[in-house]
């Protein structure tokens, strides 16, 4: 059986990005706004050299809440995906979902199954390329995170993300263990 690391994206690959218009710390809407913690590409590539399938499951429902247009959503995956591929840093596959269920665009503007903590994706992953959950791993700076991973059997790791404990987006879950990097996170990983 395969192994899988299924990662957030913001907040866990790269930073959050303060939105003065929201006074929020949200998910980069321009590809100039996207740039990597100084740990990521490594931290990754140690994952990838321990033979673990890579999946980024990432919520983006700034589309679905009429911040941003989904091309530029886009662009932001294609230069993430980029720098990935410059560093020869493969993902499996990548998932986003883009829905939110207090959106306001039509047709993206609703309550689905993929959306963390939905498992949809988990699932489909697991299925796809015989993933063993028990022994995969969910990283994430949020509960969503976490309680995605926990109905999907996969061990989990919440990366402490100020700006999230702030929001009250984490704090209330029980993952298996809490760190401060996706480095730190790989480091328990590798450990167990």
């Amino acid at each position: 059986m395969r192994k899988g690391i299924f990662l957030d994206r913001d907040g866990v690959i790269n930073p959050n990005i303060f939105n003065p218009s929201t006074g929020e710390w949200e998910s980069p809407h321009h590809p100039e706004d996207l740039e990597l913690f100084p740990w990521s590409l490594e931290s990754l590539r140690k994952l990838r050299g321990n033979n673990f399938y890579l999946f980024l499951v990432s919520n983006q429902p700034s589309y679905a809440k009429g911040k941003v247009l989904l091309e530029d959503i886009k662009i932001v995956h294609e230069k993430l995906h980029s720098i990935l591929a410059e560093n020869k840093i493969i993902f499996t596959e990548y998932y986003y979902c883009y829905h939110h269920p207090q959106g306001i665009v039509p047709g993206v503007s609703i309550s689905c199954s993929c959306r963390k903590p939905g498992i949809l994706f988990l699932e489909e992953a697991r299925r796809k390329y015989s993933l063993d959950m028990g022994l995969s791993w969910m990283i994430g700076d949020r509960d969503s995170d976490i309680l995605c991973g926990q109905k999907a059997g996969v061990r989990t790791i919440l990366i402490l993300n100020p700006e999230e404990l702030t929001a009250k987006k984490a704090g209330k879950s029980s993952p298996n263990f809490e760190v401060n990097s996706l480095a730190e996170a790989v480091d328990i990983i590798l450990k167990a």
